[in-house]
């Protein structure tokens, strides 16, 4: 099945509100319940790794029913329904918590809106990668999602900022975004549910859940693609998260973090029609190497950066921006190619199940990110909830932990993907195998 572009921007508008629920909770979240109600930085961290822990058991679940279960409705169009008012009623709490809260509110609430938010993604992204079977297709249509998921990712960086949140006891930024997606989520999610159709599933058994674990451990070309994912994703975790701290406590220019953000989103939004085109020239994966090479340089100089450096990081937030864009779009493209994989050999098309894999590896990126850095930080002195200076050790690794934490991770994930084994012919010759096998069926 191709899509025409109306329906590929029918498809992709939850994306936008989505990014909206997920950005905040690993970038604005953590410093906001820092700052502003004043909770310990090792306390935020272990408590958020925690909710990454609960993902361990939900993700896999989730993944497996919403394959499992084939309602008369849509086995992804029901799945992506039921879920999303339980990531609404996360956000608005998390994001609009009372003045006095503290790390209950703080780890319940987050559980909640991790529940919502995969129990939503989850079939809405293996939706998309029924959509459209083909080699482009696939890129095309992860193109269009990424992109408007960092248009809502913009969304999601200017409005907390354009209330601040100084004080939790008034009506913050934070609490400003949560009305915004309240608003705009169920509309998006009825346009998509009414104008693009369910994709043709392409099984032709059915395997238990040994089995199919088993048929995914010995997806080498998955294996590959989700380790290097590993990797690269915890060095951009690492990266988002500090990077509100490194502007305010280590370049002390605290009153133009939102500016930065959003200059470094937009230069992703820009940056996606290149990379796409790039992996029409060579492949995705050479491409997505070539992007993650061009971070490696432009991160290189970030812990060298003197006190009120502006245009210095503001070079780096564009350049690493343009870098972004491959990161979001052409790894979900390779990972629909790689279910083919497992779809030939398994005859059961598990695109919930290897999602579901995908995003507890960016879920646990994001959590050992927050974990690792903050307490590691905190033991060295580094610390904005309190009243006294961080130390100049603490001020000075959380330049190195910025900078260079990506840099040392990214390394090996472009030599795992510079020669991945599955090529625009191999996709083609399996789309064709799985075919022929249901027809025989």
């Amino acid at each position: 099945m191709t899509l025409n572009l109306p329906r590929l921007i029918a498809y992709g508008l939850p994306a936008i509100s989505l990014a909206a629920l997920t950005l905040p909770l690993y970038v604005v979240v953590p410093t906001f319940y820092a700052e502003s109600l004043k909770l310990p930085v090792e306390a935020i961290g272990l408590t958020l790794l925690f909710v990454r822990l609960f993902d361990a058991v939900n993700d896999p679940l989730i993944g497996w029913l919403s394959d499992r279960w084939r309602p008369a409705w849509g086995r992804r169009k029901v799945w992506f329904t039921a879920f999303v008012p339980i990531a609404l009623l996360g956000a608005w709490n998390l994001f609009w918590p009372p003045a006095d809260a503290g790390l209950w509110h703080l780890g319940v609430w987050s559980l909640v809106l991790s529940l919502g938010y995969t129990g939503a993604i989850l079939p809405y992204t293996a939706w998309g990668a029924e959509l459209d079977t083909s080699y482009e297709g696939r890129s095309r249509v992860a193109a269009v999602r990424e992109g408007l998921i960092l248009v809502g990712t913009l969304v999601a960086i200017a409005v907390p900022f354009t209330l601040g949140w100084s004080d939790p006891a008034a009506f913050h930024g934070l609490a400003l975004l949560a009305v915004g997606i309240a608003l705009t989520l169920p509309v998006f999610v009825t346009i998509t549910l009414f104008f693009v159709p369910e994709p043709r599933e392409r099984s032709r058994t059915r395997v238990n859940l040994s089995d199919g674990l088993g048929h995914m451990i010995r997806n080498a070309p998955f294996v590959r693609l989700v380790s290097a994912f590993l990797l690269n994703g915890l060095g951009n975790a690492i990266a988002a998260t500090l990077f509100l701290l490194y502007v305010s406590e280590r370049l002390g220019l605290g009153d133009q973090r939102g500016a930065f953000l959003f200059v470094y989103f937009l230069a992703g939004v820009i940056g996606v029609p290149f990379w796409n085109w790039l992996a029409k020239r060579t492949s995705k994966h050479r491409a997505w190497c070539i992007a993650m090479i061009f971070a490696i340089v432009v991160f290189s100089p970030a812990p060298f950066l003197p006190e009120g450096s502006i245009y210095g990081f503001g070079a780096i937030c564009v350049l690493s921006g343009l870098a972004l864009g491959a990161d979001l779009t052409l790894p979900p493209a390779i990972q629909a190619d790689v279910i083919d994989v497992d779809t030939a050999r398994s005859g059961e098309q598990r695109s919930g199940t290897y999602f579901a894999a995908w995003s507890l590896t960016t879920k646990l990126a994001l959590a050992l990110a927050v974990g690792i850095a903050f307490p590691v930080l905190g033991v060295f002195g580094f610390d904005p909830a309190q009243d006294a200076q961080s130390t100049a050790i603490g001020i000075t690794l959380l330049g190195f932990f910025y900078g260079w934490g990506p840099i040392a991770l990214k390394i090996p994930a472009v030599a795992m993907m510079w020669n991945f084994p599955l090529t625009r012919e191999d996709v083609d010759r399996l789309s064709d195998e799985i075919d022929a096998a249901q027809r025989a069926v």
